[in-house]
């Protein structure tokens, strides 16, 4: 379904004819379903998670269906557009299809299944020029929508008779303000990017678009940092092995998509201009054809290497291969078989990469928030190709010239984006280096009971009852292989997905209380409960003269000012503070009815620590 993005660039030179508009309102058939996917793929894989996965990619596939419906009985732009950005919920279609495969299918044939759809993005990408030219040469451009139509009802049907749904799912409330913020930094975001080149990217319009999406990103973190069920979970995004995978993804996507750009103008450009070898739209597409045949046979070997190596390995290899392929591409010129060959390298290093990022990301999240991981992952893809349009159409526009009555880059202009896309490939393989090396997933055993893969819930909360936020529970099984593990929200609850009912080790874990472990019988009805019992505090006595202060205001300051914690002396003058973060505090005693203050430096340990202070005599 990733098709959708590029099925209708071949008719863009036709389209401000057909529909009566300018070419600059015509874009807007490319740029509107972006923007939607962009905004739509996040929010559907959130609730593919909570609500059901077959449920929410029928709906996509039923708007898909709609959208291309609407395109196909339209003559207008604004009809056009409404179809589009309905098409635009297709690509959430991957991240929920790769979460299913990851619920449903055997362990051993995950990898394969979870490389072929991941690969979809760029083989979509590819196959919509030559088919969308196809189409439209040989039928009525409106027959391009019917198509998509009759493909998107076949599909749905496909998902409603074959696909099951999916058991593992993860409780909570819908995050609804924090799906409006990042909506609005998405879109602001991605119109800056997109029509950048248009405006002026030193225009009113870009940069107003520019100060919402970091004002809206602004408003975004805090909010998903704050909210019990999070439309992003930034805690996990921002891990380490996460985070890399995620920016190695955008610099992938980035590279993939400038191939597309630079390829297909190469092969359209007059022959006159002596960097284009004029084919016809179809023709063209025809020639980018065998790099996304080849993404399509390389999706077993790139599961392959992935079993035998790791993700890790996998996306070195798929990004270093990428650039071998764009070095081709700026360094070998004028032949038609050489721009072919080196899109094909491209493509090969594409489907190995592309095949690696969902599973890299699956190792590192919750089991229970997989489609949700992977849409963010998608988007982040997204975004990549968005630049990756911007930043190629810079280049080949500062680098025209006119030949032969016919404005082009320049053969030096296509070779320096070859050589950008490049180290972007370069980069994104020297991020896969600092992923961690060791396979530690977090994909049940094969081995499951009768059962089958259940969701096991529970809530951690303090020896008085209340809810301990954002503990961390992590579930082994007693030969001590992870299964899964969760984060717990504001009201104290988790949820994990298991291979089977049965005796599992918890591991929890939470700021400010010692970490306690339990053999529970997990994916009974019934939750479980785990009380943590040892506060981890900051304790001491105030003293005067050898005397007891009570009701001494002890406060705990960090570098920058803020208070840390606070609390008043008992009528022994000892006081308990939560042991906040690691790191130098100034501990501040004021003695009731005193106008006078004492201080001293404290460094927070992981450990319980005792600070007594003897108050100086007057």
């Amino acid at each position: 379904m990733s098709l959708m993005q590029t099925l209708v660039v071949p008719l863009l030179p036709e389209l401000p004819t057909l529909l009566g508009t300018t070419a600059d309102n015509a874009s807007w058939l490319v740029t509107i379903t972006l923007l939607t996917s962009a905004v739509a793929t996040p929010i559907l894989s959130k609730v593919a998670d909570m609500v059901g996965k077959r449920l929410v990619m029928a709906l996509a596939l039923g708007v898909l269906v709609v959208g291309s419906v609407v395109c196909a009985l339209s003559g207008s732009l604004g009809g056009m557009m409404a179809g589009r950005a309905l098409q635009g919920f297709a690509p959430a279609l991957i991240p929920v299809g790769i979460s299913i495969m990851r619920d449903e299918l055997p362990k051993e044939r995950v990898g394969s299944a979870v490389a072929l759809m991941s690969a979809t993005l760029g083989i979509g990408a590819a196959a919509g020029l030559p088919l969308g030219g196809a189409i439209a040469t040989a039928l009525d451009w409106h027959s391009l929508f019917w198509v998509s139509a009759g493909m998107g009802a076949v599909m749905l049907a496909a998902v409603l008779l074959v696909v099951p749904e999916s058991s593992v799912r993860s409780p909570g409330r819908f995050d609804l303000v924090g799906a409006v913020l990042l909506s609005v930094a998405l879109t602001s975001l991605l119109l800056a990017i997109s029509k950048g080149a248009a405006w002026g990217w030193t225009s009113r319009a870009t940069l107003l678009c520019l100060v919402v999406a970091v004002l809206g990103f602004a408003a975004t973190a805090p909010w998903e940092l704050r909210v019990g069920n999070p439309l992003v979970d930034l805690r996990t995004s921002a891990r380490r092995p996460v985070l890399l995978t995620n920016v190695a993804s955008l610099l992938a996507g980035f590279a993939m998509y400038a191939n597309l750009l630079v390829s297909t103008q190469e092969l359209q450009l007059p022959e006159a201009t002596g960097v284009g070898f004029g084919l016809p739209p179809t023709a063209a597409g025809l020639a980018m054809l065998p790099g996304g045949l080849v993404m399509v046979l390389l999706a077993p070997v790139s599961a392959a290497v992935t079993r035998r190596y790791g993700a890790r390995i996998t996306l070195m290899v798929g990004s270093l291969v990428m650039a071998v392929g764009y070095a081709a591409r700026a360094l070998l010129t004028g032949q038609l078989w050489q721009l072919v060959t080196g899109t094909t390298v491209i493509s090969v290093g594409t489907a190995i990469a592309f095949a690696a990022m969902p599973i890299l990301v699956m190792r590192f999240v919750p089991i229970t928030e997989t489609a949700a991981a992977n849409g963010l992952n998608t988007l982040v893809r997204s975004i990549g190709t968005s630049s990756s349009s911007a930043v190629v159409a810079a280049v080949l526009t500062a680098g025209a010239v006119t030949t032969a009555g016919v404005a082009a880059p320049t053969a030096a202009a296509f070779a320096r984006v070859s050589w950008i896309a490049a180290a972007a490939a370069v980069l994104a393989a020297l991020l896969a280096t600092a992923l961690p090396g060791r396979e530690v997933t977090a994909v049940p055993s094969p081995a499951r009971d009768e059962t089958g893969e259940v969701v096991a819930r529970g809530e951690v909360v303090t020896p008085d009852g209340h809810p301990v936020r954002l503990a961390v529970v992590t579930v082994l099984t007693l030969r001590g292989r992870r299964v899964d593990w969760a984060r717990t929200d504001h009201t104290g609850t988790w949820s994990v997905a298991l291979p089977g009912r049965g005796r599992y080790l918890v591991v929890c874990s939470a700021d400010g209380w010692s970490p306690r472990s339990r053999v529970l019988d997990l994916g009974a009805d019934r939750p479980q409960r785990i009380v943590l019992c040892d506060r981890r505090e900051l304790v001491g006595v105030v003293r005067h003269g050898g005397a007891a202060v009570a009701d001494a205001l002890v406060t705990l300051t960090g570098p920058a000012g803020e208070t840390a914690e606070h609390a008043r002396t008992d009528r022994q003058g000892r006081y308990a503070l939560p042991l906040p973060p690691l790191g130098g505090y100034v501990l501040t005693v004021l003695p009731p009815g005193s106008d006078v203050a004492h201080a001293t430096d404290v460094v927070v340990t992981p450990q319980r620590r005792t600070v007594d202070l003897d108050l100086p005599v007057a």
